[in-house]
This record gives C-alpha cells, sequence and structure tokens, in this order.
C-alpha cells in the first residue's frame, strides 16, 4: 500500500473491528459516548466490504488523528480487517498516528500467537494467500497485541469500561494543545496558577473565581482553562457574557432565573431549548454529575444565585468557575479560591502590543520608542494594547505618531465600551465619587480624600470599597488610591460629555476653560460646582457654592 502521508484530519477516531454483534453492541455503546464528548468519528455503515480495502477506507484512516483496534475472536477471520489493521500501523509509523486496542474477549498472547479461536480463524483467512501477504498480517499481529489496551476480560462492568476507553481517547486527543491560545502572553503562569485552584485530584465541588478589571483578560484565561480541563470531563459548558446579556436589568425576576437556569441545562446536556419549571431543576439534573462550568462576567449576585447556589448542586469532583470584576460578589458567594488577575509587566505590555500591530513580540526597527510610548499610554492594560495594536497595524510611522497624540487625550472606542460598563453599573454617588477621582483624587491618599470630602453627600469609606471591589480602583496596603489611566480618561471624558459648554460641567481642569468660566461667572445647572487646577506644582481644590 501506498506511504501514510496525508495530514488533513477530518475524524478524531476510526475503529477497526469485525462483525455485527460488535457493532450493535459494545462499539454502538461507545460510539455514542464519544459523541458526548464531541469525538467524530468514521462510520463505514454505508461501505461495501469486499476481499481489500479501498481507497475511500484507506483515506479515512489517514484522515483520523487516533486509531483504535477492536481485537475480538473474530477479527482475522477478515483480510479486510488485517488490511486495515496494516494501514493502521503504517500510519503510526510514518506520521505518529495513535493507536489503542481493546481485546474484546480475546487474550493478547493468542492474538499475538496467532492460536486458539483467533488464530483458527486467521487461519482460514490466510487460505490461498502468497507468503507475502501471511507474513504482512502475521508481522501486524504481533506488533498490535504489544499494544498496551483495555482487556474486557478484567471488567466486571462492561459500561465502565467504555466510560474509561471514552476518557483515555479525549485525553489522548488533547494532548496537541489548542491554537487557540498559542502566543498569548503570561497564559502559562496564569494557568499554572489556576491549577493549583482547581486542584483535579481533589474529589470536593470547588468554586474559583477570576477577578480583575474590565479588559484584563478573564475571559480569555478562563476560554484556555475550560479548553485545558474539557477532556477531564464528560458534561461541560461555556457560560459565556453573562453580564452583557443579563446584566444591565438585574435578574430578580422569576422568569429570568429560569431561563439562565434552562439554557444552562440545554448547554451542558446538549438538549435543545430545553423547558424547566423550577428553581430546582440544575440540582436536579447535576447534583449527581462530576461537571464543569464556566459562567463568564458575573456582575450580579442574583446569577449566581440562579446557576450555581450551592455546591451540593453538581456531583464530586464538580468545578464552577467564575469571572466577575467584583470581589465582593465572590465573596459573598462564599467563593474563596479567587484568582487575581494582574496587570502585565512593562515588558510584557509591550509583547503583547507588538503581537497585535506587527505580528512579532519586538517593535520593527525604528518603532522602539513609540511602541514603548504607546504601551504606557495604554496603561500595560491587554484589552487596550490589543485594540490599538490591531488599529496601527500596517501604518507607517508618522500614523504612530498621530495615534500617540490622540491617546494622550482620548479613548477608542471599543475601549470605552468595555470600560463604560462598569461605571454605568455604579449608584448615583459611586458615579460621582469615581469622577471625583479620576480629576482630583488619582495617585492620592485615602485620608486626604476622606478629609476633602467629609463635607460632600458622598459615602466616601463605603464607596471607595465598593470602586476597588468592582476593580475600577485599587488602594495599596499603605493607603494610596490609584486609578487605571484609562478610567481616568473615561471619568474625564464623561464629564466632557455632559455639556459643551465648561459652565455646565461637573468638573474642570482645562486652564483656559476656567479662566473663561470665573471670568464671565458663567458656572450654571449644579448647586456646587469644582474647579480643579494646577498652580506652582501645587494642587489646589477650590469648592464655590452658588444659589441657581
Amino acid at each position: 500500500m501506498a506511504s501514510c502521508s496525508s495530514h488533513i484530519r477530518r475524524y478524531h477516531v476510526f475503529t477497526s473491528f469485525h462483525g455485527p454483534e460488535v457493532r450493535k453492541g459494545f462499539l454502538s455503546h461507545l460510539h455514542n459516548n464519544f459523541a458526548t464528548k464531541g469525538i467524530t468519528t468514521f462510520k463505514d455503515q454505508k461501505m461495501e466490504r469486499g476481499h481489500t480495502i479501498g481507497p475511500e477506507l484507506v483515506q479515512a484512516i489517514r484522515e483520523s488523528r487516533l486509531s483504535i483496534v477492536l481485537l475480538s475472536k473474530n477479527y482475522a477471520s477478515s483480510s479486510w480487517c488485517l488490511d486495515e489493521l496494516v494501514e493502521i500501523l503504517k500510519c503510526r509509523e510514518d506520521q505518529g498516528q495513535m493507536v489503542m486496542t481493546i481485546f474484546y474477549h480475546v487474550d493478547p498472547s493468542d492474538v499475538r500467537k496467532q492460536r486458539g479461536e483467533f488464530g483458527n480463524a486467521f487461519k482460514k483467512t490466510c487460505e490461498g494467500k502468497t507468503e507475502g501477504e501471511k507474513k504482512i498480517w502475521i508481522e501486524a499481529l504481533e506488533y498490535v497485541a504489544t499494544i498496551a489496551g483495555e482487556h474486557s476480560l478484567n471488567w466486571e462492568d462492561e459500561a465502565k469500561m467504555i466510560e474509561k476507553i471514552a476518557a483515555d481517547v479525549s485525553n489522548k486527543l488533547n494532548l496537541t494543545p489548542s491554537k487557540d491560545f498559542e502566543g498569548m502572553v503570561g497564559m502559562e503562569a496564569h494557568l499554572k496558577e489556576i491549577n493549583s485552584y482547581i486542584s483535579l485530584d481533589c474529589d470536593e465541588v470547588k468554586m474559583i473565581g477570576i477577578q480583575g478589571p474590565a479588559g484584563i483578560g478573564k475571559t480569555t484565561i478562563a476560554r484556555a482553562v475550560f479548553n485545558q480541563l474539557s477532556a477531564d470531563f464528560q458534561l461541560k459548558c461555556f457560560m459565556g457574557n453573562l453580564k452583557e446579556c443579563y446584566g444591565r436589568d438585574g435578574i430578580d425576576d422569576h422568569d429570568l432565573k429560569l431561563c439562565l437556569q434552562s439554557q444552562l441545562l440545554s448547554k451542558i446536556l446538549k438538549q435543545t431549548d430545553m423547558k424547566i419549571h423550577h428553581l430546582g431543576a440544575i440540582k436536579e439534573w447535576l447534583q449527581e454529575q462530576r461537571v464543569l462550568i464556566v459562567l463568564d462576567d458575573v456582575d450580579d449576585l442574583e446569577q449566581l444565585e440562579a446557576l450555581a447556589k450551592e455546591p451540593s448542586w453538581f456531583g464530586l469532583g464538580s468545578r464552577i468557575i467564575i469571572t466577575t470584576e467584583d470581589r465582593k460578589i465572590l465573596q459573598a458567594h462564599r467563593v474563596n479560591s479567587i484568582y487575581h488577575v494582574a496587570y502585565p509587566s512593562e515588558k510584557e505590555a509591550l509583547e503583547i502590543l507588538c503581537l497585535s500591530a506587527f505580528k512579532q513580540s519586538s517593535p520593527l526597527d525604528g518603532y522602539e520608542d513609540l511602541a514603548k510610548q504607546i504601551a504606557y499610554l495604554c496603561g500595560n492594560l491587554p484589552l487596550g494594547l490589543h485594540v490599538v495594536g490591531l488599529s496601527l497595524r500596517g501604518d507607517s510611522k508618522d500614523e504612530w505618531e498621530n495615534q500617540l497624540s490622540k491617546l494622550k487625550s482620548s479613548l477608542d472606542r471599543k475601549i470605552e465600551d468595555v470600560l463604560q460598563v462598569g461605571y454605568d453599573k455604579l449608584s448615583d454617588t459611586d458615579q460621582s465619587l469615581f469622577l471625583h477621582i479620576a480629576f482630583f483624587f488619582n495617585n492620592q491618599a485615602v485620608d486626604r480624600v476622606t478629609t476633602m470630602l467629609a463635607d460632600s453627600n458622598l459615602d466616601v469609606k463605603n464607596g471607595l470599597k465598593t470602586l476597588a471591589d468592582r476593580s475600577l480602583m485599587y488602594v495599596s496596603t499603605t493607603g494610596w488610591i490609584t486609578m487605571h489611566r484609562l478610567l481616568q480618561q473615561l471619568g474625564r471624558k464623561i464629564v466632557h460629555k455632559q455639556s459643551d459648554d465648561p459652565g455646565k460641567r461637573q468638573f474642570l481642569e482645562d486652564a483656559f476653560e476656567i479662566h473663561n468660566v470665573l471670568a464671565n461667572n458663567t458656572v450654571s445647572s449644579y448647586t456646587y460646582a469644582y474647579i480643579f487646577f494646577f498652580y506652582q506644582n501645587t494642587y489646589a481644590y477650590i469648592y464655590e457654592q452658588y444659589i441657581l
């Protein structure tokens, strides 16, 4: 036969077997188990079997990632099966195709030595064949019998044997890392840290949080974790973008909670539009099942209450992964294992930008300084680095200079839309505190903020905690406030949008606008107006009250 050289992979598994009794029983259950794991198999029911295998079957073997040789007592009674085996072993040698064996009611030594019922069937098949043909078959049988596999004679429960084989196949197919996350800067470190929380060898149900600011890469990390763990779970689902779908108006309504549960069960059980009628449905269906579930972008405790209220809803060994910007939600839901996604280092930030802009990990010659400045203006935020990098791909140095100038005063719309969602979810008083920090108190001490706003109507202490919990700012252990540069830009843009007339905005920082407003006494619209200016390297906070 021709050498195995095809690198197209249309199937996950090719199964070599003989006999309707094997097909209708054991093999049908095995293929059904494969289907539940998303494993595609080549099926030859419509093919007419002759004395030799045809080109369609040879191609199917070559286009499979893994072959299973199901050796039964009558396997060697078919020259077709023996030729399949030779082709499978050829693909194993030529392109490293994975091969697994199942010894179904037959002893491996009988296969290796062609004796017993297996040997009798083989001898009958060899009648009229040349010595060369017989030698090729004998060598193939001797070799395949040495490949470690499952022996049905060692199992009392065939169903459990099938589950074990399906799990082994799934694991082998996932030995090749997904290319979806190749080249992701820092991903290896993220996965290593999260895996320490997941502890697959532990049988208890674990809920793990992935928390961090908008645009930091929580969803990407969660997808990588899901991809890495999927082979270990028969039942799994990724519930994406819960904030976008359900977060804006909350989901207190009973029907919306039912909708959430229906979608999760439909996904995890692979049943289209599953209808449920009570909020105990998830526990009813999954309490005995080992599941992997990712709840992505949660921004309301009610979402968790609806989808994963208690560990007892899921079977032993289950893993529920939750991504959110709000640490308080995780704490309220008693999620103790929380991975906080930190900003990348300057080196990693530059690499993220360059991969998006240049499709390589370092700047092109002549772009080094520009790339470093843009990475700095993006505040090392992965979303900002990626979006800006893509927008600059293929651009000249002059266009990079123009973008650099824009970034100093404005936000890219895609970045703004992502960051705006977190601001919109705040109460009015917390929004006001957010704007105060964006204008006046970034990189200031908490004590100073508390003192300066003591006479305002803002709940500063609780407000700062809310902003920190929702990753809209950070308070250091020494009591200093830090708001990300892009969030600060968002705050200033929000105020600028309040009115084209500077006198009608809540805050002013531009010296020219401050001069005109004070000179012309045009402040209006607000009972309290705050004006901020910079004079001789000293910040002054001027509080003026106007009676409308």
